[in-house]
């Protein structure tokens, strides 16, 4: 965090002067009355009195000034503070891969980038500063004090020590509870992002009673561990009120008696209960900072436990220069970490410039993972990926992903318009390239809602139909016009006639790019100018589809479970 404050020196060396000079002002208005009490007032000089009076007066004003200059200077720079670390969070959850965002919840990370920070802010823009303040103001009144009177002073000094004694005992529970609750929080956050995302199957299933009961479970569980905090603090924030407030006591009956006995002046004594009025809200309020600086301190290593997560796939250094779109895996390995074997294993594929490979497989056997070392997404544990004969871990991740271009069988889609939408892989496109894009996908119904590309779909894309969500992401790959197209699957949820209409299409546009095509369905495979077979991790065939069915019982089984494919003639109708 000690990188993030750096640009803000200047101004919290400006707001702690402005701190301090208040400090000052507030401890010289009793003195000032001392003076006033003990001489005007005591002797009856109506004379000295007006200058006494306006003096305290203008620091009064003074004080009130320095007060409102203080607020106004520390809002930019904590602001400025959250919104760069909220940046930088952001930016770097960007970067991280795939299997990072596959292990951690989202709720999690959403907590991160909003409640934490929000924590961190408040201790930054309140707790720091006043934390400063009050140890500062303590120990300058309580010196005074000494000075003043050693007896009562004395006995002011000794009432740090049970404070002292049980802030650092609160300080160690409260850390522990902090953080149970922040991370809980997440876990709650988690499902409430879920069940928004699923209503559709929630309602459909008639499950609403069961994930309300999993998300009451959640909250009971936040509601008893906030208010095990709640107690704790409520202990330790009472004892602070009980400890100045007798000590407060006491020096008034002192302090009386000592007046009584002519030890102290009446000014003095008033000075001095003034002044030690000004240290109960110091001690009374030391129990909310301390809270307010633990939940700090956890939020900020929550935060931290995301950014110094070194992201496994680094940019490489090279640029791709007019790329033919040459791919080739050599030797390729992956294994899920952790997982005792890999899911592909001493893979072999070259893809050459202009050519369109299907890859077929049965369910399970890598094909989305093979798609996914192509745009790195995931990097191979074993061999390489080369396009052009570049190791793709070389090339720049921009560059990179600008030559190759991805459409899920699972599409992603954004709570934006269709024209964001569809634009995100391609900012400078034409209306012509839009319209192009949009025709070969078969994605022409865009124009028929409310407000044409304007419109403005739910987020996951939940008003569409499974078949409009696929033919958008089909039309978002080929907008950006990769020189190598990977289709994974992307055409599962469109009917017989679209899907004929988009192969027709899909043609055209993979004459001019290589292609894979991650292929289920026997009518899909014909947009491949060969075919490989995935099984057991590896491609243990190559060639066209007739070849295939003629030579390969398995593909010929794989196919099989397509209707448009009759096994015993070995084609298709």
């Amino acid at each position: 965090m000690k990188g993030y404050l750096r640009p803000y020196i200047g101004k919290l060396v400006f707001i702690w002067l402005v701190a301090l000079l208040g400090i000052g002002a507030s401890i010289a208005l009793p003195l000032i009355g001392k003076e006033v009490i003990d001489g005007p007032v005591a002797h009856g000089d109506q004379g000295a009195l007006l200058p006494l009076g306006l003096l305290a007066l203008g620091v009064g004003v003074l004080e009130a000034l320095l007060t409102f200059l203080r607020r106004w200077a520390q809002v930019g720079p904590v602001l400025g503070l959250e919104t760069r670390i909220r940046d930088d969070l952001y930016r770097h959850l960007q970067r991280l891969p795939m299997a990072f965002h596959n292990e951690w919840q989202s709720g999690q990370l959403l907590s991160r980038a909003t409640t934490d920070l929000s924590a961190i802010r408040r201790f930054l823009g309140f707790g720091m500063l006043f934390l400063v303040m009050n140890i500062l103001q303590l120990t300058t009144v309580t010196i005074v004090l000494l000075n003043m009177y050693w007896p009562l002073g004395l006995l002011v000094a000794g009432s740090a020590v049970p404070i002292v004694v049980v802030s650092l005992r609160f300080e160690k529970r409260y850390i522990l509870i902090s953080r149970r609750v922040q991370d809980e929080q997440g876990d709650l956050a988690t499902l409430v992002e879920e069940s928004a995302i699923g209503i559709r199957t929630i309602k459909a299933f008639g499950r609403r009673h069961h994930v309300f009961d999993s998300f009451d479970d959640s909250a009971l569980k936040v509601y008893g561990t906030s208010m095990e905090k709640v107690r704790h603090s409520a202990r330790f924030f009472t004892f602070l009120e009980v400890i100045p407030n007798f000590t407060l006591a006491l020096v008034l009956l002192l302090g009386a008696l000592a007046v009584g006995g002519g030890d102290l002046s009446l000014g003095t004594l008033v000075a001095f209960t003034t002044l030690m009025l000004q240290l109960v809200w110091p001690i009374a309020s030391l129990g909310y900072i301390l809270a307010m600086s633990q939940e700090a301190m956890t939020a900020a290593d929550r935060v931290m436990e995301v950014m110094d997560t070194v992201p496994e796939i680094q940019d490489g250094a090279d640029t791709a220069r007019e790329p033919r779109g040459h791919l080739r895996f050599e030797g390729v390995e992956y294994r899920f970490p952790g997982a005792e074997s890999p899911v592909l294993d001493d893979l072999w594929l070259e893809v050459r410039p202009g050519e369109t490979v299907a890859v077929v497989g049965a369910t399970g056997s890598g094909k989305t993972t093979l798609t996914s070392l192509v745009p790195r997404l995931l990097d191979p544990t074993g061999g390489r990926v080369t396009i052009d004969g570049h190791d793709v871990r070389e090339l720049e991740l921009g560059s990179l992903r600008q030559i190759v271009a991805t459409a899920f069988e699972e599409p992603t889609l954004f709570s934006m318009s269709v024209r964001e939408n569809l634009t995100l892989g391609h900012l400078d496109s034409s209306e012509e390239e839009l319209d192009a894009a949009i025709r070969t996908a078969q994605a022409q119904f865009v124009y028929d809602l409310p407000w044409g590309l304007d419109t403005r779909i739910g987020e996951q894309g939940m008003s569409l139909s499974g078949g409009q969500r696929q033919r958008l992401a089909l039309a978002r790959a080929v907008l950006s016009k990769p020189r190598i197209l990977v289709l994974d699957d992307t055409l599962s949820a469109l009917d017989v006639e679209t899907e004929a209409l988009v192969e027709e299409a899909l043609r055209r546009v993979l004459r001019d790019a290589t292609g894979i095509v991650v292929a289920h369905r026997a009518s899909t495979v014909l947009l491949a100018d060969k075919v490989a077979l995935l099984r057991g991790g590896t491609i243990t065939h190559v060639g066209t589809h007739h070849e295939l069915l003629e030579a390969v019982p398995e593909y010929r089984e794989l196919l099989a479970q397509d209707a448009d494919l009759d096994p015993s003639e070995g084609a298709l109708r």
